[in-house]
């Protein structure tokens, strides 16, 4: 649906996007991420048409970005990080105006009553958008950009703001319009994309540095994996057992107790799952396993760990798993 190829922007001698290339495909939802200054705002700029690429190119849904802008255009709706409202006119007023703008062909009553619905702005679309609360603010910024129903949806931190409430309420909005919609998401909120998007895209300094599916770019760099267990037995006994077994790597005790169970955090060698034997050997020692649960690397710190390998002096290094 969208295709990026060989995108260079330069800006006197600094380069803002350095040779950058991938494809997102139909329905697919990709956060896009980034440290500030590393390129991402520019190449959504250059995604919607806003600004052009000193060389490489753009397509959407197999259109260029240059040859054919307007077709190209009119398949992105797109939200800025500051909504392009006018605070004097009513809800109403607004979608109608940019229905207008946008020199929409659809059912006007049809196509604006369901964008309206989806957005679940039916009891404020009378008011003036000067008095609306910033949640609300945000899903017209997100109507304005569904009019004329692109197939593309490019979004530039649209929970930036909000409470936590309202950030929970534009998730489930944003999980929805993927379900019909290719939807590219700028963040600079890890737990954003680790919620809502299928897809990771790190820019750093003007290169990608990491193309992987949200699951799998934790895994790609732990060197294996790291549980909570709550066990029924003997502190020390349990820890020492514990690390006896085949493929532990560690184990500590965190010290939590409840009644008379004890918390523990090992590390497994890397493609090792060592659960079954943890749950065996509570068995065999009669010690209930009342709770065991994986404890992951975050987001955050994949995010910042990807960063500083790209930053090391010679670091050719991209991650990409598929």
């Amino acid at each position: 649906m969208v295709k990026v190829e060989h995108l260079v922007k330069r800006f006197g001698n600094t380069y803002a996007l350095n040779d950058v290339s991938f494809e997102i495909g139909s329905g697919e939802i990709v956060g896009l991420l980034g440290p500030n200054g590393a390129g991402k705002s520019t190449a959504m700029n250059i995604l919607t048409g806003y600004l052009s690429s000193t060389s490489g190119s753009v397509s959407v849904g197999g259109i260029d970005m240059v040859e054919e802008p307007i077709e190209a255009k009119r398949m992105i709706g797109f939200l800025p990080e500051q909504p392009p409202l006018y605070p004097e006119m009513t809800v109403d007023e607004f979608l109608n105006f940019v229905y207008d703008l946008k020199g929409c062909t659809l059912d006007r009553t049809a196509h604006l009553e369901e964008i309206v619905k989806v957005t679940k702005l039916g009891e404020v679309r009378g008011r003036l958008i000067a008095n609306l609360s910033k949640g609300n603010k945000q899903r017209v910024g997100i109507a304005q950009a569904l009019i004329g129903d692109p197939q593309v949806l490019i979004f530039d931190e649209p929970t930036v703001g909000l409470d936590p409430k309202q950030i929970l309420a534009v998730r489930n909005l944003l999980r929805t319009l993927a379900k019909n919609h290719t939807v590219i998401l700028s963040t600079h909120i890890l737990a954003e994309v680790q919620a809502v998007c299928e897809r990771v895209i790190i820019i750093n300094k003007g290169k990608i540095i990491a193309d992987e599916r949200t699951e799998s770019i934790v895994r790609a760099i732990e060197d294996g994996y790291r549980y909570r267990a709550r066990i029924c037995g003997p502190q020390k006994e349990v820890e020492s057992a514990l690390s006896k077994l085949g493929g532990v790597k560690s184990v500590e005790a965190t010290g939590e107790r409840d009644l008379d169970s004890f918390a523990f955090v090992f590390d497994s060698a890397k493609g090792v799952d060592v659960r079954k034997a943890v749950f065996n050997l509570c068995v065999q020692r009669g010690w209930p396993l009342i709770g065991m649960e994986p404890v992951g690397t975050d987001l955050e710190s994949v995010f910042i760990k990807l960063v500083d390998e790209a930053e090391e002096p010679g670091s050719t290094a991209k991650r990409r798993v598929h």
